[in-house]
């Protein structure tokens, strides 16, 4: 796979830190273009710079080759699994000093990224969580046993961890220092969960910030398309926040 060094989208410099946008993608050649787009369309601010990362998990539907056109650098997924698509982005956006992390299919709005990009620069949080529950939520964009899936392991969190969530969100933001110092391990679904239980345990700044959450603009969800999907999601999930009650940095 072709890749691009030093892609830069938009192609603003500032003097501002370095802000890596990541984006786990697999057969969304009908939605990529329209998340690099509306990227685009963001204002320019002075306090950042943008760059975008997307990571393909193999797609054959032209994913990659759609958003190599529209100027971004492409990378091959590492490894199985929604996290392991993330980590991926971490280790190739090493100049960055702040992770956006949102998903390839348009459910998570880019105009939002400002918002959580404030709460890091302007109120020193050192995890964003866009939550979706806060925000508002297109009809027909999560189905209900993904709604109560999430909820679930939420209520889970709470109890295990004496911090209350109102989402798992895909859209967040996170300091890369932070995100270093975690040590990720989950490579699947897991992957937000973890990073949510070691900020806690950490004793990070952690927001939530409303989001709005749209119907994917095609295709068919990997996760809550189906009944299956959900359930295996949800067991990562529970599984990873059973994991880690008594981690420490030192662990």
């Amino acid at each position: 796979m072709k890749q691009i060094a030093n892609a830069k989208f938009p192609d603003k410099e500032t003097a501002g830190p370095l802000v890596a946008v990541i984006i786990p993608v697999y057969n969304e050649v009908a939605n990529i273009g329209r998340v690099l787009q509306e990227i685009k369309e963001l204002p320019p601010d002075p306090a950042y710079r943008l760059e975008v990362i997307v990571v393909d998990g193999g797609s054959q539907d032209g994913t990659s080759q759609e958003a190599e056109r529209l100027g971004v650098l492409v990378v091959r997924q590492r490894g199985q699994g929604y996290g392991a698509a993330c980590f991926t982005g971490f280790e190739e956006s090493t100049r960055a000093n702040i992770l956006v992390f949102l998903d390839g299919d348009y459910s998570d709005p880019p105009a939002s990224i400002p918002l959580l990009l404030n709460k890091v620069l302007v109120e020193g949080a050192d995890l964003v969580l866009g939550s979706r529950r806060l925000g508002r939520l297109q009809k027909g964009a999560l189905p209900s046993q993904a709604i109560w899936g999430n909820q679930l392991v939420s209520w889970l969190i709470s109890g295990l961890y004496g911090q209350t969530f109102s989402d798992l969100p895909s859209f967040k933001a996170i300091r890369r220092e932070v995100l270093t110092s975690f040590k990720m391990q989950e490579m699947t679904y897991g992957w937000t969960v973890e990073m949510m239980v070691k900020a806690v345990r950490t004793n990070c700044k952690i927001v939530e910030v409303p989001v709005d959450y749209r119907r994917r603009g095609g295709g068919r969800s990997k996760v809550s398309g189906t009944v299956k999907g959900t359930v295996k999601a949800a067991y990562h999930l529970i599984k990873t926040a059973l994991s880690y009650i008594r981690w420490s940095p030192a662990s």
